[in-house]
């Protein structure tokens, strides 16, 4: 099957992906995947100060702060990694959201793109890929390039499992 993620508007040393299918209708999936009330530990719709906002829906143009265990884990004692996102995409019609990097973006590009389509079999499959670019780039890609991607699946099988279980069989 063909992937629906559009091609990076960059090119970096390190690009990180991983798909998987899910036997959850889309739609069902679709909000799984963006009810970030239900993320609020690890993820927060902010202004460009930081501070949350009270409507947690995605939406181009506000911001995220990403707080991640990279290597994987439920742990909580092991401490976070912390991002600072602007979303740049939301399209519902597609299945599709996207955010990049505000952070330090001279040394640091990444954008990520996460996009739903209906499989074969009539489940989901679930794609994401995150591009890294600039000098900064290098450091994430050799310090820590094989842990992000373990936590890419990480969150790719999660989601999987718990649309699965809440919503399965299409």
């Amino acid at each position: 099957m063909p992937s629906h993620l559009p091609d990076p508007s960059f090119s970096g040393p390190l690009t990180v992906s991983v798909s998987v299918e899910i036997d959850a209708p889309i739609e069902k999936v679709w909000e799984v995947l963006l009810d970030f009330t239900n993320y609020a530990e690890c993820q927060v719709v902010t202004d460009e100060h930081k501070h949350p906002l009270a409507d947690q829906t995605p939406v181009p143009g506000v911001h995220l702060l990403l707080r991640v265990h990279i290597p994987p884990t439920m742990d909580d004692s092991v401490s976070t990694t912390s991002a600072f996102e602007m979303i740049t995409h939301v399209d519902p019609a597609a299945h599709r959201i996207a955010w990049k990097n505000v952070n330090a973006p001279r040394l640091l590009r990444a954008e990520r793109w996460q996009v739903l389509s209906t499989n074969e079999a009539g489940g989901t499959r679930y794609e994401t890929s995150e591009a890294f670019g600039g000098i900064g780039a290098y450091i994430v890609k050799w310090f820590i390039g094989e842990k992000l991607q373990k936590s890419f699946e990480a969150m790719a099988e999660g989601l999987k499992a718990y649309a699965e279980r809440k919503y399965g069989g299409t």
